[in-house]
């Protein structure tokens, strides 16, 4: 009877253990589709040069500064900036920092003299 009982606990330990597996594995099939439509998205965005533009202007003239207050002093929606700002990120022109609850930007040094070029020109 003790070995039924133990036999019985360890068959429902290894079930419950399977559902969370196959869970997981669910969770991480549908994060594994979410990262290639995001993917999709940051390769197929070509951003604007006038918009380049505008907003390295603004982080000269203010070093660093907010996501939000570059949105108001550039004149972008959040959501448009953002994209500009990712893509300026990933080639090497801007940095983001977060401090507390705000995220800050900042021109690397890459960054700088591409401002200065286009603010040259």
């Amino acid at each position: 009877m003790g070995v039924y009982i133990c036999v019985s606990f360890v068959y429902i330990l290894v079930r419950q253990y399977y559902k969370r597996l196959t869970h997981t594995v669910d969770l991480m099939k549908s994060f594994e589709t979410i990262d290639i439509t995001n993917e999709k998205k940051k390769r197929d965005f070509e951003p604007s040069l006038k918009t380049i533009s505008h907003i390295m202007k603004s982080m000269t003239s203010n070093r660093t500064e907010g996501k939000t207050c570059l949105a108001r002093d550039t004149n972008l929606n959040y959501s448009r900036l953002a994209k500009h700002i990712v893509w300026l990120e990933t080639k090497g022109l801007v940095e983001s920092t977060i401090d507390k609850s705000k995220i800050n930007v900042g021109l690397t040094a890459k960054g700088k003299v591409f401002a200065s070029t286009l603010s040259n020109e």
